[in-house]
Order: C-alpha cells, then structure tokens, then sequence
C-alpha cells in the first residue's frame, strides 16, 4: 500500500475545512492514480500544543513527507510558505509530486 501525503493550506480555515479538503484531495489523487488503496498520512495536527508555532508544525510535516511515496499539494498551495517548503522538500528529495491540476483540473481556474 503506498502512503499519501497532502500539503494543503491550513492557516485561517475549521478543522471541518481542513478534513473535507483532505478527503477530496484523497478520492481525486485515487482517481488520477488508479491506487484505490492509498494509506493517507495523517498531518493534521488537532492536539498540537497551544504554543506550536509555524516551524514546529513544519518540522513535524516534513518528518511525516519522509514517509510518503506519494505528495499531493492542495488548492493554493503556492500561496503559503509551509506549503512551499514542503513543495521544495519533495521536489529536492525526488518524492513522486501531484499538483492540484494533475488529480483536479476544475480546481484552479
């Protein structure tokens, strides 16, 4: 089974947004990949400690990217500087990356 890791924006969203978008971007990545049963690396940190700042939550992303086989980057994730680390991290590393235009082409414009 490979692992999927998601980078998508975070800041100033509810952890419903969060998940749903997560889920989408899980359905439309088993879509474009044909791997029905990609294991989806949970990055979504609910009990982190109240004073986490952004660089703790970075480190603790690109622990769990080390993981994956597969990194898929949400709607907008250029916009965001975490988002762009991880971004940089895969690219450097040779991690197999998916933009949001190659498992959802609707969602860009």
């Amino acid at each position: 089974m490979k692992k999927l890791f998601i980078s998508c924006p975070m800041k100033d969203k509810s952890n419903a947004e969060i998940i749903e978008t997560r889920n989408t971007i899980l359905e439309r990545v088993k879509l474009a990949t044909g791997e029905d049963d990609l294991e989806l690396i949970d990055s979504f940190f609910q009990g982190a400690p109240h004073d986490a700042t952004p660089l703790w939550f970075l480190g603790k992303s690109l622990e769990l990217l080390s993981t994956a086989d597969i990194v898929a980057f949400g709607p907008d994730w250029d916009k965001y500087r975490g988002c762009k680390m991880e971004h940089e991290c895969a690219k450097k590393y040779g991690f197999k990356i998916l933009l949001p235009e190659d498992y959802y082409p609707h969602c860009c414009g």
